[in-house]
């Protein structure tokens, strides 16, 4: 278990699509470590492997108030649904936060760290997380979907005005 460096835009490993695990080892399981330490570490809600510089189908994402952490091999969108814009960050994008439209329910099928095939239904949040790590999975990057750009500024004022609420 290790804090990896986060790779940055315009690195070319985020996007290339990332190749299947084929096999479920060691190396797999300390990815997987891996992707949590560095994660926690940038105080990411999601992370995937080609962030840390590998081109593997494997992602983790943090989940709803209890912070469950979901790990996806492989993972497969099956059904999505609904549309919401909400603001999104990267920690490929440091200081790059902007509007982005996405499903509001996703239904996916992804194989955990012992090698059971599972199915997931999310929605509102944890569906924008883990749609935003499958893409980074397929080589598709969040600036692509950009609606528009927000800055620093008014991410404070968001945030201020929901701690008054």
């Amino acid at each position: 278990m290790a804090i990896k460096e986060v790779v940055k835009h315009p690195a070319k490993v985020l996007t290339q699509k990332c190749d299947e695990v084929t096999e479920i080892n060691e190396q797999i399981i300390e990815l997987l470590d891996d992707l949590y330490d560095t994660m926690v570490e940038y105080d990411g809600v999601g992370i995937a492997a080609p962030q840390i510089n590998v081109p593997l189908k494997v992602a983790i994402v943090e989940l709803g108030e209890e912070r469950q952490i979901l790990e996806m091999i492989n993972p497969t969108i099956l059904e999505v649904s609904g549309s919401e814009v909400d603001i999104e960050g990267c920690l490929s994008f440091p200081g790059l936060y902007g509007e982005v439209e996405r499903p509001t329910y996703v239904k996916l099928e992804a194989c955990d760290r012992e090698g059971q095939v599972y199915q997931l239904e999310a929605g509102g949040f944890d569906a924008r997380a883990i749609l935003h790590e499958i893409d980074h999975l397929e080589g598709i990057l969040f600036d692509s979907k950009l609606i528009r750009v927000v800055t620093e500024e008014e991410l404070e004022e968001m945030y201020a005005e929901e701690d008054e609420v």
